[in-house]
């Protein structure tokens, strides 16, 4: 009974996921200014990393919580690089 649940649960969640990232590429795409994009794209790098962890789950396989791990530190390095840029022109003072 606890596996059907389980299986369900991620299923759903899988779906969520999904849609919320489609709704995001929307929002990188025709996003009014690059700060909405940034932000766009920082939700992107959460919402993979979290669909990365459903699979994990999903699957039972570690391979899936390394390299949401591995979004997860790439996604923010590149979301304070692009913000640096945004603030002074440069990434590299």
């Amino acid at each position: 009974m606890s596996v059907i649940i389980l299986f369900t649960a991620v299923s759903i969640a899988k779906l969520l996921l999904a849609l919320a990232l489609m709704i995001v590429a929307l929002r990188i795409f025709i996003g009014p200014r690059a700060q909405d994009r940034i932000v766009a794209l920082d939700a992107a790098y959460i919402i993979a990393m979290l669909l990365l962890v459903t699979f994990g789950i999903g699957s039972g396989r570690t391979v899936y919580f390394e390299a949401a791990l591995v979004i997860g530190l790439l996604g923010f390095v590149s979301t304070v690089a692009l913000a640096k840029f945004l603030m002074r022109g440069e990434v590299i003072e």
